[in-house]
């Protein structure tokens, strides 16, 4: 059941596409407090209370006892003392004793959700505008409050089979030649590759939708021949238009009127990449069509897919905040800078990016009237997204795109995927990583993953395996590295035979993962999910922050800290560990319910299959055409009699039927032997 509730002027946001009547009667487990503008909802916590949600963010699973802050934010440093990073996905659940339920805040700008951490045993949610819907949702499982908000906001995004290949991403792939030298060295040493994506530097003075002819003399060329040997080019597409006469996307939006405007009615003018640039006021239809259109520049050229970047928006400066920061350096000028003076010369510079000032600077339309544009900040990166999936739409609406954003707000779930943003080559990323799949998947975003090896700083040989080794079952699976950090593809490293084994597992897999996507986001359902969902009567695993289960069948529990050569992992059932070296070389190994040690050197990575399930393992490939998935080996712990249901369709249709796609391989169990059809069961063990 979900109710909702309106306060103040709801801002129209594209997050829910149930149409719901607002109650008028009390809003149920909250005190409400309005003070003008704020509103405040505030709840008793009882001691054992979980809270879930808040998609991506910092911490862990549980989000109880910290601050987190609704605001879009560029910062690259996901450290614990953080309360915002990416994107804002407003959704909280709740889960104790004699308590389930689910609240989603539907409003685009600033929100405080201080869950325990002013006081324990107190959660408050403050909108500092108070013009927000909120809805109330409550099922008896957590498992029933996700499908039941999945409803509430629509069917996640689904993208083209190929886009759960190996993806290799550097910010420095400048040419043709760049392109071609990553993809040579995956091939020559046979390291599966499905798409390389490539960042800033292809673009003609870092000028959207178009490429430097310099670099790319025949785009359309250069990804027809990589196509060819079964390779997507991916290209980034920024939020913010160089400000330059004579550059037609520039020209076009100037004229027409379609760049966010500043109270005077001139265009608002912040600098990134390309320098002084211009910002679509996405939140306007019109102004989407025409964004998305842009695309089919590059989709004529033979591209299947993009990412979008830069769009919290981003703002390095704009000319009001840099003039202030000159006049600080010229008043100081010659001053014996003490501790004072240094921080304020220092922070004249440094404040000026991303700044609050700015974001109140400029307006947005929206269903005819103007809004400040820190009102509804968070909904510029989803804005954007759905822009382009507008403009894929248009070009072809029988197919599907990839698509994949760093800024989001809930809705864009339908629109695209996600990447965890800008992270580094820390261990801690890369628990983050893992900790941050679950809670995206209760706010709809199935198709995720973080940048593998981290982006910024300079990764190590461990550090890029054991991602590896977690990526593996995420949808979207990209090596990204900063300019200016170590090379990190596969193939510079000692132990890249190691990684090709890793990255063979992930294309064995691939038919089998691709099928528990596609059935979650045809059902509202969630590829990955903490221990609880799946064992809501075991309080032990109600703690578990270190493992997720991974479909209807599997657990995975990676190895994350430095140097380790194993974990500890908690069974709350009996399962069978796949421990892979490879595709072809792996352990299986019985274990019972309990506490374990688990014991993995570092090319070694562990799979739990829960007892009365299977998994199939296909030949795998380079690419994922290539992948042979019809005589699989099956991998399980069978009691008797069982079948795995398999979901398959051509990977690009935009409107699939789960029911057409479904095929079944059957298990059968006589005198202590398995036969199944179509299938070599030689790795079953048997109960």
């Amino acid at each position: 059941m979900i109710r909702r509730y309106d306060f103040g002027t709801p801002i129209r946001t594209h997050a829910v596409v149930q149409t719901l009547i607002p109650e008028t009667a009390p809003m149920p487990f909250f005190t409400v407090e309005q003070q003008s503008p704020e509103v405040s909802f505030t709840l008793a916590l009882h001691r054992d209370d979980v809270i879930f949600g808040l998609g991506e963010n910092v911490r862990g699973v549980n989000k109880r006892g910290h601050l987190y802050h609704a605001w879009n934010s560029d910062d690259p440093s996901h450290t614990e003392n953080k309360a915002s990073i990416y994107a804002s996905h407003n959704l909280l659940l709740f889960y104790g004793e004699n308590r389930c339920f689910g609240v989603y805040f539907d409003d685009p700008g600033d929100m405080v959700f201080d869950l325990g951490y002013t006081h324990a045993a107190e959660a408050k949610i403050t909108s500092r505008e108070g013009d927000l819907s909120v809805y109330v949702i409550e099922a008896d499982s957590l498992t029933a409050l996700c499908r039941e908000f999945r409803g509430l906001t629509g069917r996640s995004y689904l993208p083209p089979k190929w886009a759960f290949g190996y993806i290799q991403s550097r910010w420095g792939y400048a040419s043709a030649e760049d392109a071609r030298f990553v993809v040579e060295n995956h091939r020559s040493r046979h390291i599966p590759l499905d798409a390389v994506c490539m960042d800033i530097d292809y673009m003609e003075d870092y000028k959207d939708f178009t490429w430097a002819e310099k670099h790319f003399p025949d785009l359309k060329g250069c990804v027809s021949e990589m196509k060819k040997d079964h390779i997507r080019l991916v290209p980034i597409i920024d939020a913010g238009v160089k400000q330059q006469e004579g550059y037609s996307v520039c020209d076009e939006g100037l004229e027409k009127g379609y760049f966010c405007k500043k109270e005077n009615g001139d265009p608002f003018i912040g600098a990134v990449w390309p320098g002084r640039s211009y910002f679509p006021d996405f939140l306007r239809e019109d102004v989407r069509a025409w964004f998305g259109s842009k695309y089919h520049l590059l989709l004529d050229a033979g591209v299947e897919g993009f990412w979008n970047d830069m769009n919290e928006p981003a703002i390095f400066y704009s000319p009001e905040t840099l003039e202030k920061a000159y006049e600080a350096a010229d008043r100081l000028r010659g001053v014996n800078l003490g501790i004072n003076e240094f921080f304020q010369l220092k922070d004249a510079f440094t404040g000026t990016s991303n700044s609050m000032e700015d974001y109140r600077r400029f307006y947005h339309e929206v269903d005819g009237r103007l809004i400040r544009h820190d009102k509804v900040h968070n909904l510029y990166g989803a804005m954007m997204t759905k822009a382009a999936a507008q403009g894929f739409h248009a070009y072809d609406e029988s197919k599907r795109f990839l698509m994949f954003s760093r800024s989001s707000f809930i809705g864009a779930h339908r629109d695209g995927g996600v990447w965890q943003g800008d992270n580094c080559a820390w261990w801690s990323h890369l628990l983050l990583n893992l900790k941050m799949l679950p809670s995206l998947n209760m706010c709809g975003f199935l198709y995720t993953g973080a940048d593998v090896g981290g982006f910024g700083c300079h990764t190590t040989e461990d550090l890029l395996l054991r991602w590896l080794q977690l990526g593996v079952f995420t949808p979207l699976l990209r090596n990204h590295a900063a300019l200016g950090t170590r090379d990190q593809e596969v193939f510079r490293f000692d132990c890249w035979e190691d990684m090709r084994n890793i990255l063979r597992v992930r294309y064995a897999l691939i038919p089998w993962l691709y099928s528990e996507f596609m059935k979650a986001a045809l059902e509202d359902g969630m590829l990955f999910r903490p221990l609880a969902f799946d064992y809501p009567g075991d309080r032990l695993a109600l703690r578990v922050e270190d493992q997720m289960m991974l479909g209807a069948d599997c657990m995975i529990a990676p190895v994350y800290e430095q140097n380790a050569r194993g974990r500890y992992v908690y069974l709350p059932e009996d399962m069978l560990m796949i421990r892979f070296r490879s595709d072809a070389d792996y352990d299986l190994v019985p274990m019972e319910a309990g506490h374990h040690w688990i014991d993995l050197e570092l090319h070694e990575m562990p799979l739990f299959i829960r007892r009365g399930h299977l998994i199939p393992l296909a030949k795998a490939a380079e690419y994922v055409d290539g992948i042979d998935a019809s005589h699989p080996v099956l991998l399980g712990w069978i009691r008797e009699n069982t079948a795995v249901t398999l979901y398959d369709d051509d990977g690009f249709n935009a409107s699939p039927v789960l029911a057409e796609g479904l095929r079944t391989i059957s298990v059968t169990v006589e005198d202590g032997c398995a036969r199944s059809v179509q299938a070599d069961c030689s790795r079953l063990v048997i109960d």
